[in-house]
């Protein structure tokens, strides 16, 4: 910010508005408000989606995996399994990529459905994401991330979300070659936050989801 002392004119440092104490509360309380309903609307079609991963593929029916959240705190993302169990053992962590011929016929259609996504509405409840922010990825991407792009940690300045502005902007899943541009949309969402923001990309998630836009 601009601000005048005398005949001087100063440039000032000031707290981006998602970081402030104020904007944090209503981030949090649009969360666990929408969150909750959410969770409560779609626990029937989570209930469906459990039976048929196991009745699919077994146990487990739930996918964990850590991820890098906010101030780069690592959680235990979930997510419905839409993999073989074995789908890492030989090759280690593998970025995700579209046909993949790891995914279960369950998964497959979970994931063209994005109903993969729903058990992160816990993840939202328990404080380790938001319904809106970047998406939060693998620790060994990050890793990779941060050494390729310099600004790449300011994108944990806000929670993780399940969308967010680069979500609906750019195809649900992306090459590395595409991450400098995520990137973007995640610094441009950062520093121009506000609840209706949030709001609109909200909205444009449940229209897409609707339409079921492709991954």
């Amino acid at each position: 910010s601009l601000e005048t002392s005398g005949s001087q004119t100063l440039i000032v440092a000031r707290q981006i508005n998602a970081c402030t104490p104020t904007a944090r509360l209503k981030k949090r309380l649009l969360d666990v408000g929408l969150g909750s309903v959410a969770l409560l609307l779609f626990s029937p079609v989570m209930l469906v989606c459990a039976l048929a991963v196991y009745f699919d593929s077994g146990w487990p029916i739930l996918f964990r995996q850590e991820r890098v959240g906010m101030s780069g705190n690592r959680f235990q993302i979930l997510k419905f399994r839409s993999m073989r169990i074995d789908a890492e053992v030989e090759t280690g962590a593998v970025w995700v990529r579209e046909n993949d011929d790891r995914r279960t016929r369950v998964g497959a259609l979970l994931r063209r459905l994005s109903f993969d996504e729903l058990p992160q509405l816990l993840n939202v409840l328990r404080g380790e994401m938001s319904l809106v922010g970047p998406r939060p990825e693998r620790p060994i991407f990050v890793e990779r991330f941060r050494q390729m792009l310099p600004r790449y940690d300011e994108r944990h300045l806000v929670p993780p979300g399940i969308t967010g502005w680069s979500h609906i902007h750019m195809r649900r899943l992306v090459n590395q070659d595409d991450i400098a541009e995520r990137l973007e949309y995640d610094l441009r969402y950062v520093e121009q936050w506000t609840v209706w923001l949030d709001v609109s990309i909200l909205l444009k998630t449940a229209v897409e989801f609707l339409f079921h836009r492709s991954p």
